[in-house]
């Protein structure tokens, strides 16, 4: 028995994505779990394979950030039952190799063989298209339909009152963002931290840093309306680095100092080195941004050794989802982090590649489908 339904499928770079008729199996493999969609967010990680910065296989569905609520489960599976509301997570574990067991799932060796190919753990496609090929599921997942087959560990359990739209970001751009202040860097309360970039990952990591009790958030960007909503996220001081020179006014704002943590949000070459510019002696840059393909940056590393500075990645936040997505929600439903003011539009499926030229012209935070 199979269940079919309607999906965007990309097929090549610089086209509109196309709605197709796709199907899966009704019961799951061993260890899977069958959600039925309820909400995907549109995510500038899904926009790189888009535009033709970042190659892929295909035929594909495309998105990672979804939420719903479990449709059955396979054989073995414990943590999960029909009826579970969930969070989707683009890194499941094997709870196994060395990375799970040391607490740092998102690093698993199962996904960097599997997910990170978009394929399930048993190295297949779980979508078949109407020509009866595989489809692949981008990043092992493919929220762009209103079904999806995951490993157990890749659907995250949550609180059945929180709303779908919203719990659908914590899957990637609320987690990558408070996770890249609050875990990867390690944001104190004493600590000045600078962010570049305020998309969805970017002013995640603002109310990351704000959670903390950060001692001041500068926010940078080029656009005015951005600015706007970093300062309703929490930024203190705010810098359109297209009409001042971030450097000097990084240099201003900090009598000289320089910032201790900087996080860079966007994914470009220029910025990365900007944020690492702006450290204070003994500062962190994490980069959090997904640069394209075949991007390198330039960085002295006498200075890096001379005044013990730190240029690290984040990865999803260096978050554990097993327990980071149902505690993001417990902040959310308590008003301690806004994921209300990310959703500015809410979109069905067929409107899909509006919503991504509304992106690629800067408007809006988050077009969210809702199926």
């Amino acid at each position: 028995m199979t269940i079919e339904f309607d999906a965007a499928v990309f097929r090549t770079p610089n086209a509109p994505l196309t709605i197709e008729r796709v199907s899966l199996p009704s019961t799951p493999p061993p260890g899977d779990v069958l959600v039925r969609l309820k909400a995907s967010g549109l995510c500038h990680s899904d926009f790189h394979v888009l535009a033709g910065e970042w190659g892929v296989p295909t035929p594909m569905i495309l998105g990672h950030e979804g939420a719903g609520i479990v449709e059955s489960v396979g054989e073995g599976v414990t943590t999960l039952a029909k009826g579970d509301h969930v969070v989707l997570s683009w890194t499941p574990s094997c709870r196994r190799c060395r990375y799970c067991i040391s607490g740092r799932p998102v690093l698993c060796d199962m996904v960097s063989q599997h997910s990170a190919n978009h394929l399930s753990f048993d190295g297949r496609s779980r979508i078949t298209g109407a020509d009866g090929k595989d489809v692949l599921s981008f990043a092992g997942v493919g929220t762009f339909g209103q079904y999806a087959m995951v490993p157990e560990s890749g659907a995250i359990a949550i609180r059945d009152d929180a709303p779908f739209e919203q719990s659908a970001l914590i899957g990637c751009a609320v987690t990558t963002g408070i996770g890249a202040a609050v875990n990867t860097a390690k944001v104190r309360p004493s600590d000045i931290v600078l962010v570049i970039g305020c998309g969805g990952v970017g002013l995640n990591a603002i109310q990351g840093a704000r959670l903390v009790g950060a001692r001041q958030i500068i926010a940078a960007d080029i656009s005015d309306e951005k600015l706007r909503q970093a300062r309703v996220f929490g930024a203190n001081d705010i810098i359109n680095s297209a009409q001042e020179n971030l450097a000097e006014r990084i240099a201003q704002l900090t009598d000289g100092r320089g910032v201790e943590v900087a996080i860079e949000a966007i994914g470009l070459p220029q910025t990365i080195e900007a944020a690492y510019a702006a450290l204070a002696r003994g500062g962190t840059a994490v980069v959090a941004g997904q640069v394209a393909d075949g991007m390198k940056i330039t960085i002295d590393p006498f200075v890096m050794s001379d005044q013990e500075l730190s240029l690290i990645g984040s990865n999803y936040g260096s978050s554990k989802p097993a327990t980071d997505f149902p505690l993001l929600v417990e902040h959310y439903m308590h008003d301690r982090i806004d994921l209300d003011s990310l959703v500015t539009r809410v979109i069905a499926l067929e409107e899909i590649n509006e919503g991504f030229d509304e992106m690629k012209r800067g408007i809006g935070i988050r077009s969210v489908i809702k199926y």
